[in-house]
């Protein structure tokens, strides 16, 4: 992405400043110079779908690399997403800003804002598709500060090359599904020559394979583990974000399917037909767990055997931060399938509940402590400034400043230790805003301490929940609303006060009412009415009238058409057409009731979005400029 060019120049007159970056290991052996950085990151992989936290009843998915890992440094037993769904979570990572704050806060975004169902009585805002252009990615921190950057798998930040991994500051980049391919056969789907099994076998093991099974050959984790390789004699920054365990519910693996039908005592399916038993039943899903897990043991076996040429002595293993995590909690269903279940915990992917935001979380790394849990409340908007600080790279105060989350680099070093603000002050709280999808999901929450606060943006009610009590789990089910119990009202005024300007802080933006609705109130048919439009082509000014009875407008915005190819090579040979919307401020005339916005030249349609006094959201007819 673009930057500033004074940004840029702070950042390397920091670097030239300084002393190459050195990291101070837990024994006294030698100083690491500059750590590589690894972020493992999973695909609607559930709080509860590894062995990591796993609480109630077992698991029956086996991750033992997962809990290998956990021994090698720290397991975060209360660690979040910044949002219940992909797109939100993995910007707020690589830029380390809330989504609220970009206004990136679900996927599919840019599109004229519209209800999900004609039932439907508010309607999701304009919401962004991908990050800014100025926009400091930690891709773009690390990189001029000396790193070698590269991206493997799930990339979901934009379908335009302007959008493009290459454009958010790495040098290399692999957005292909590998082994995730989806196919309508996925009972028979095995073995073939796109995907052949390895020659070495790894667990699970059984009395059918009592030296462990093959693997289907896997792109993404062969391009993690080849750019470790071919950037070792470097500081390297690998993003590896997988593909799986998202939907298409789907194994290339025969030999680890049939181990999980029978651990579960199912028959192997005969075909294609959607899995529809409850809980964690799905072996399909149980393969692509495990799978997962194997390729992260491959990675961390890779680092494990090879040298650091830049630190002689020492493997990669010992030089390098491992962050392991999900992007948003387990997908519990998709239409009739059955997936997960992330019991005890409420809701899944798309909810606020912890269903949808808690997830699994491990650190590794030279100063990080061994085989240690970590109980408090922590969130992956807090890996840029960890990795900041793990790093000892620079970038502007005015970067640093846009930063939400907080530096971890003390609790790896100490469990005991909780995340503090610069002034050493304890983090208070986090936050969530998701105004999407139906709407009884349209929520915001905020967790502090104890307590979880759930404002519902169809009433702007809350809900109150007490997880823990007294250091101990209490209600992380959310079965339990305390809002109108008495004795929490205190709670319920200072959390709901701590949210309101927490969202109004990062300019969160709220769905609109539903003039089509009518179960809503009676203002609805009183909203602005469009009585004519005009186009300029000299110009390319636009112009709507408005019919003078109806309600006062409080916003009003432009929406023009960007309609392209998509970024990938198969739906480009296929001509398929993206096509979203960019935001264009426009001026509004209450004199003579008009609402006036240029187009640029490279647009060829668009659209007026308006909002009157009362919140109804009205949409334009789609005008075209040719």
């Amino acid at each position: 992405m673009y930057k500033f060019l004074g940004i840029i120049s702070v950042v390397l007159m920091g670097c030239s400043a300084q002393a190459p970056n050195k990291v101070a290991t837990s024994d006294k052996a030698a100083p690491i110079i500059k750590p590589n950085i690894i972020v493992f990151y999973v695909d609607d992989l559930g709080w509860q779908d590894s062995q990591l936290n796993d609480i109630d009843e077992p698991t029956p998915w086996e991750t033992p690399n997962m809990l290998a890992l956990a021994n090698k440094g720290m397991n975060f037993t209360q660690a979040y997403s910044s949002a219940p769904t992909c797109a939100p979570s993995r910007g707020g990572l690589l830029s380390g800003q809330h989504p609220a704050k970009t206004n990136l806060t679900h996927v599919a975004g840019a599109d004229i804002p519209a209800p999900l169902n004609k039932r439907s009585k508010l309607i999701e805002p304009y919401f962004n598709d991908h990050l800014s252009d100025e926009t400091l990615t930690l891709a773009e921190a690390l990189k001029v500060n000396g790193y070698k950057t590269g991206h493997v798998g799930k990339w979901h930040l934009g379908d335009y090359k302007s959008n493009a991994p290459s454009a958010a500051g790495f040098d290399f980049s692999f957005d292909k599904r590998g082994a995730h391919s989806g196919s309508k056969h996925r009972h028979n789907d095995f073995d073939n020559e796109q995907f052949p099994l390895s020659q070495e076998k790894y667990p699970p093991f059984s009395a059918k394979n009592p030296d462990g099974i093959a693997y289907p050959l896997d792109l993404v984790t062969e391009n993690a583990l080849n750019f470790v390789q071919e950037s070792k004699d470097k500081p390297f920054f690998l993003y590896l974000a997988h593909w799986m365990v998202h939907t298409p519910i789907i194994t290339k693996n025969k030999a680890l399917l049939e181990y999980y039908t029978d651990k579960l005592g199912i028959p192997f399916p005969t075909n294609p037909d959607p899995v529809t038993t409850a809980g964690q039943t799905n072996p399909y899903y149980g393969a692509m767990v495990t799978t997962v897990d194997w390729s992260l043991g491959r990675l961390v076996s890779l680092l494990e055997q090879t040298d650091d040429p830049r630190n002689p002595g020492k493997k990669l293993i010992e030089t390098t931060y491992i962050f392991f995590s999900s992007d948003n909690g387990g997908a519990e269903r998709s239409g009739p399938e059955l997936i997960t279940d992330n019991f005890p915990l409420d809701q899944g992917k798309k909810h606020t509940e912890e269903g949808g935001i808690r997830v699994p979380m491990v650190v590794t790394g030279p100063t990080v402590e061994k085989n240690v849990t970590h109980h408090g409340i922590v969130n992956q908007l807090d890996y840029y400034p960890t990795i900041l600080a793990l790093t000892e790279s620079t970038i502007a105060q005015a970067e640093k400043d846009k930063l939400s989350g907080l530096n971890l680099s003390p609790v790896l070093q100490d469990e005991d230790k909780q995340a503090t603000y610069d002034n050493g002050a304890v983090r208070k709280n986090l936050f969530w805003h998701f105004p999407h999808n139906s709407d009884g999901t349209m929520q915001g929450a905020i967790r502090e301490g104890d307590y979880k606060l759930t404002k519902h943006y169809i009433d702007n009610s809350y809900s109150l929940y007490r997880l823990y009590k007294d250091g101990k789990r209490f209600d992380i089910e959310e079965k339990n609303n305390l809002v109108n119990v008495p004795e929490y009202a205190e709670v319920v005024k200072a959390l709901s006060q701590n949210l309101e300007q927490l969202l109004a802080g990062n300019n969160a933006i709220f769905p609109k009412l539903n003039p089509d609705n009518t179960s809503n109130p009676a203002t609805r048919t009183s909203v602005p009415v469009v009585t004519s439009n005009t186009f300029n082509k000299k110009s390319r000014v636009a112009q709507i009238s408005l019919a003078k009875d109806k309600t006062k407008l409080r916003e009003a915005y432009l929406l023009v058409e960007i309609a392209k190819t998509k970024g990938s090579d198969k739906v480009e040979k296929r001509g398929k057409l993206v096509v979203t919307y960019k935001k264009i401020p426009v001026q509004i005339n209450y004199a003579d009731m008009t609402v006036t916005g240029e187009v640029p030249k490279e647009h060829d349609a668009y659209a007026f979005i308006l909002i009157d006094e009362n919140n109804y959201l009205v949409r334009s007819d789609r005008y075209e400029t040719l």
